[in-house]
């Protein structure tokens, strides 16, 4: 891939997440939002956290993509420590301590 291409597609991309962002803030930013697309919004940082973690999980770097069993205990301990207490940081205290207990004992 040559420098322009590389460079049209830096561009490109930042001219795209700039339009999506102004929609929201420059295009109705100052009328009142409804209620239902407050209600989705509230959403977003669910709908992003696992998107970012389950590669980590599915595809660990450290096991050259292969997935091991700590990391998806993990995962699985994580999510039901969160979905039971509706605690977000006990769910991720929690899911941590079950990541290191699971690489000390299996490795």
């Amino acid at each position: 891939m040559s420098d322009l291409q590389i460079w049209t597609v830096i561009i490109a991309l930042g001219l795209g997440t700039y339009l999506i962002r102004w929609s929201f803030l420059g295009a109705i930013g100052h009328r009142p939002i409804p209620l239902w697309v407050e209600r989705l919004l509230r959403y977003t940082a669910v709908g992003v956290l696992p998107a970012m973690i389950a590669p980590l999980v599915v595809w660990p770097a450290a096991t050259a993509g292969a997935p091991d069993p700590a990391r998806l205990t993990a995962a699985a301990v994580t999510l039901v420590v969160g979905v039971l207490s509706r605690n977000t940081l006990a769910a991720i205290v929690t899911g941590g301590a079950t990541l290191f207990a699971m690489l000390a004992w299996i490795g």
